[in-house]
């Protein structure tokens, strides 16, 4: 199914500073979109209006075509969101922290399941160390192996490529491609310059 994330004249302020005025979006389906611009341009805000997290803001979203009021619950059954910090609880271990990312999600899966997620990110054989114990990159390859565990149509992702080395960032980065192919959505911020290609879209804020 295609599947559409918009956005009609988005408006917001933080401290009195308009930080996007009038935005239109439309993130569909098949593309990997970079929201580019310098620090405080308002790129996490704006994700995090997207993702259904801040409502202090002008304009109205859609998804499918239906507005973000009466399409909720499809749209969070859709989304799987990346914020800046990996948001991993460092006295669990990284299977733990995998086990109760599923039950904040509702969901139970099994242990192979996250066993075969942590492999994906190359952390076999970390699986029972508690994440404070690991390196930002470790922690941060918990919090992406979430890409492979809870399969959704729509990432948003901030900063996803923070900490981790040249080989993480090129599995990623093949990662998002595969997903947008498959007919996922990607949304991401980054630092790190993508590697080209035909399914990659910039926006450009400030």
């Amino acid at each position: 199914m295609s599947l559409c994330l918009q956005a009609r004249q988005l408006s917001c302020e933080r401290d009195d500073r308009s930080l996007f005025k009038g935005l239109d979006l439309d993130i569909r389906s098949g593309e990997i979109v970079r929201i580019e611009g310098p620090n405080g341009s308002g790129k996490t805000t704006l994700l995090k209006i997207l993702s259904g997290q801040l409502r202090d803001y002008q304009g109205e979203l859609f998804w499918n075509g239906v507005a973000m009021r009466d399409a909720q619950e499809q749209f969070l059954a859709n989304l799987l969101y990346l914020g800046h910090a990996p948001g991993i609880k460092s006295g669990l271990s990284a299977l733990e922290n995998l086990a109760w990312y599923q039950s904040l999600s509702g969901e139970s899966g099994s242990e192979s399941e996250r066993l075969d997620a942590l492999e994906s990110v190359g952390l076999a054989g970390f699986e029972d160390v508690p994440a404070g114990q690991l390196s930002a990159g470790q922690q941060r390859r918990i919090a992406l192996a979430r890409l492979t565990l809870t399969p959704r149509a729509l990432w948003v992702l901030d900063e996803p490529f923070t900490a981790i080395d040249r080989q993480g960032v090129a599995d990623l980065e093949r990662q998002l491609v595969v997903h947008a192919e498959a007919g996922g959505c990607v949304l991401v911020t980054t630092h790190h310059e993508l590697t080209a290609s035909p399914l990659l879209r910039r926006i450009a804020l400030g």
